[in-house]
């Protein structure tokens, strides 16, 4: 997965941003320092066994992307709260579309359930935020733009890794170069992988040789399964809940370090979010209060944690459970 691709990808796309250009001369140089750069790339690849072939083509139609670099010295300008964070992620029409995919791919679904226990309803909800139910995959050439993020030196050993890998992943025919296409970080296909990701989680789910995250649904589906179960999923469990909590708690234990039983938070005043008494099984469960005081506080179990390996944000993880949950109520 991406670097706070997250967003590395999308996370802060909702947020404004501002960018820091790169100088005419900087980008000059920079793109004078790519065929050497290439050089070394083609030793490296050579080195862990991509074949030659495969290293020629590929880095032959590399180019150097100044718009990517442009993209990744952005600094957020504000944050939202997670409350807008919500609010701007889980929309009705997103739910709408949520529902209307796990209706269309019912048998698919119950199939990847029962492969790798994790539940439909959650695998829909990550494919909707992450590509929009493969709508918005982004247009960069992968190579290309991990190539140049490579050069630029900010996190060269992370993207170096990733190259080397997206070139593995063409070596092993899963996808055309021309086809290979993604955000301007890298991350690829429906579910939006980095390609380090893409060979460690990806599944060719119908049996057709390839692993298709871009265009085989059933592979989009499977490898977002796939992940969350080697993440640690549970199958027989929910991600976690909004809850009311007393206005004297002690905010030192809102905190994913701090794992108590449901009913220890229920004996220290916490509620449903509608007051009544917290229902379900009675499993370890962190409580949460991204705005602070007074803002809204959520109590999440393990499979909240599996997410957040995912994607390293409070408020993304919270949004792919309740979308998952609009699902469920649909």
């Amino acid at each position: 997965m991406m670097p706070f691709r997250l967003s590395r990808r999308r996370l802060l796309a909702t947020a404004s941003l501002l960018a820091v250009p790169m100088g005419v001369g900087e980008a000059a140089a920079a793109e004078g320092d790519f065929a050497g750069f290439l050089a070394g790339m083609r030793r490296d690849a050579l080195a862990q066994g991509i074949r030659p072939g495969t290293v020629d083509f590929v880095l032959r139609s590399a180019e150097y992307l100044p718009r990517v670099i442009e993209l990744d010295r952005k600094q957020p300008e504000r944050r939202l709260s997670f409350a807008d964070f919500l609010n701007k992620v889980v929309t009705q029409q997103r739910l709408d579309a949520a529902r209307a995919k796990a209706a269309e791919n019912l048998s698919l679904l119950q199939q990847v359930r029962q492969r790798f226990n994790v539940q439909p309803r959650f695998i829909v909800a990550l494919w909707g935020i992450e590509s929009d139910f493969g709508k918005t995959m982004g247009n960069y050439a992968v190579v290309s733009a991990l190539a140049t993020l490579a050069l630029d030196g900010r996190r060269s050993t992370f993207f170096r890794g990733e190259l080397i890998a997206a070139m593995r992943i063409l070596d092993q025919g899963h996808i055309r170069p021309e086809a290979m296409m993604g955000s301007w970080a890298g991350a690829m296909g429906q579910c939006q992988f980095m390609p380090s990701t893409f060979l460690s989680y990806a599944v060719d789910l119908d049996g057709d040789g390839r692993r298709d995250i871009w265009t085989n649904r059933a592979d989009v589906l499977g490898s977002i399964a796939n992940y969350l179960a080697r993440l640690g999923w549970h199958g027989d469990e929910g991600w976690g809940r909004e809850v009311s909590v007393p206005g004297n708690i002690d905010t030192s234990v809102a905190s994913l370090d701090v794992r108590r039983p449901i009913s220890e938070w229920s004996r220290s005043g916490i509620r449903a979010r509608d007051g009544g008494a917290l229902a379900g099984r009675d499993v370890n469960a962190s409580l949460l209060m991204p705005d602070g005081p007074g803002g809204p506080a959520i109590l999440v179990t393990d499979n909240f944690r599996a997410i957040m390996k995912w994607n390293k944000s409070v408020p993304f993880a919270t949004s792919v459970g309740m979308i998952a949950d609009g699902i469920d109520r649909g």
